[in-house]
């Protein structure tokens, strides 16, 4: 099970997720009450484990920026969470090997989100960044060969029922282990990721196997 650990804004924390046995944390670039600078978000993915994966959250960026922003930050994944094209998705996907495109739960483009060039989707609640719970049965919009990782309203309490009822391939979580907006409480960051691994299902959706390095693969 793949879990990510989004709304990182300081090096205590992403060593905090890493050592909690995080797969991969978010750093938030777009307008939120966790966003963080490029130069921050550096100063700490070059402290990171190289087995862990870096992800700098956009939404509704110009492609261009996306990628001067992301390279600045050293991270290795980009995570778009907006209303972007396929076209401007790809555009970001010849710059970065790997690519979340996000997707809102209900929206009409979700059954055709293997046509955006990555292999990775994130379904979160219809109002992204939300923290709000939404109809799982939603996930099954998405198609099936995509490793889909589910947000929104995620909790140490709820997250293994979510896993049960949907089978992705990962889940993402910010404001549900969190003590103040920006800032992980630690218990809740170490129950969160218990819990997702020990219900990670046998099988799930997607097409392949984990773990990866995301150095070499």
């Amino acid at each position: 099970m793949f879990v990510k650990i989004c709304g990182i804004t300081n090096e205590d924390d992403a060593l905090l997720a890493v050592a909690m046995g995080a797969d991969a944390v978010g750093f938030i670039f777009a307008p939120s009450p966790r966003q963080i600078a490029p130069q921050q978000a550096y100063d700490i993915t070059r402290r990171l484990p190289p087995e862990i994966l870096t992800v700098g959250v956009f939404r509704n960026e110009l492609p261009s920026r996306v990628v001067e922003l992301g390279h600045k930050a050293g991270v290795k994944a980009v995570q778009l969470h907006g209303r972007e094209t396929p076209d401007q998705t790809k555009e970001v996907a010849g710059h970065f090997r790997w690519v979340i495109k996000a997707f809102a739960a209900g929206d009409d483009n979700l059954p055709r989100a293997d046509q955006y060039g990555t292999d990775m989707i994130l379904m979160d609640a219809p109002e992204p960044g939300s923290g709000k719970v939404f109809d799982w049965n939603l996930a099954g919009d998405a198609p099936s060969q995509m490793k889909l990782i589910l947000a929104g309203g995620l909790t140490p309490d709820n997250v293994a029922a979510a896993i049960t009822e949907v089978e992705p391939w990962g889940v993402d979580v910010s404001s549900g282990v969190e003590k103040a907006p920006g800032k992980k409480d630690a218990i809740a960051v170490m129950r969160f990721i218990e819990n997702a691994k020990a219900a990670g299902p046998e099988q799930y959706r997607g097409d392949d196997e984990g773990p990866y390095n995301w150095d070499f693969e």
